[in-house]
């Protein structure tokens, strides 16, 4: 399958921090890639620039063929590209619905059939579609997070790490919709610590360390690295 999406020796510079370090990987279309590291390791930095929050110092980033560098946040959603934030990020003083619009801010289409996939994938949205979204759980809010991306009908949903600071039972709840969410056609760009859910969904799977890519293969793969399994699983291989 062709890759979607291409990084092609990405420099990305934090004042006089080099983050991230001329690294290189490719998203093939359809499938869920992920990247794991350590917290600094820049990977949030990689999904920051190809969103079109940072800019980066070198290199380049394909999408669909042509390159987005330089384009503005907007204009890379209204490609395709969507993120979803590290902290979800809702707006708190807003309801259920309110958020989900907020996702479709540049759609003149209509959105009924959205919301109806949206509800469907996460019902607890839809008993609380009037509820304010500063009041819901960790896990209502990551949902949330989740469902306003996809208004924007995307064709590759990054993801910053979705399980952060939720209880174990949620985890598993939120892997199975990424899951579901890639089922449907949509490529996904995951980063997440905790590894061991990431590379079981993983197609294929990179490691990042201080800014550089230094194993990259299919997510079973990288369960059975040692290297891997050490440094992110906790565990050695016997």
């Amino acid at each position: 399958m062709a890759d979607i999406l291409t990084i092609k020796d990405l420099s990305v510079s934090y004042g006089g921090i080099n983050a991230v370090k001329g690294i290189s990987l490719s998203v093939p279309e359809g499938k869920i890639v992920t990247l794991i590291g350590a917290n600094g390791a820049g990977k949030s930095t990689t999904l920051k620039a190809v969103s079109g929050v940072v800019k980066p110092k070198n290199g380049d980033i394909i999408w669909n063929g042509s390159s987005i560098c330089g384009k503005s946040p907007d204009k890379i959603v209204k490609s395709g590209i969507v993120l979803v934030p590290e902290g979800r990020r809702v707006f708190p003083n807003l309801t259920v619905k309110e958020n989900l619009k907020i996702g479709a801010y540049l759609r003149r289409d209509d959105l009924t059939d959205d919301f109806k996939y949206v509800y469907e994938l996460f019902p607890r949205l839809k008993e609380r579609e009037w509820q304010l979204a500063g009041t819901l759980s960790g896990g209502e809010q990551q949902m949330l997070a989740v469902g306003r991306a996809l208004m924007a009908k995307p064709k590759l949903m990054m993801m910053d790490e979705p399980s952060l600071g939720l209880a174990p039972i949620i985890v598993q709840s939120i892997f199975e919709i990424i899951r579901q969410i890639n089922k449907s056609g949509i490529t996904v760009l995951l980063i997440e610590q905790n590894a061991n859910m990431a590379l079981q969904v993983a197609d294929k799977a990179y490691v990042l360390e201080t800014g550089q890519i230094t194993l990259e293969g299919t997510g079973a793969e990288l369960l059975e690295n040692d290297s891997v399994r050490e440094a992110y699983l906790g565990k050695s291989k016997k």
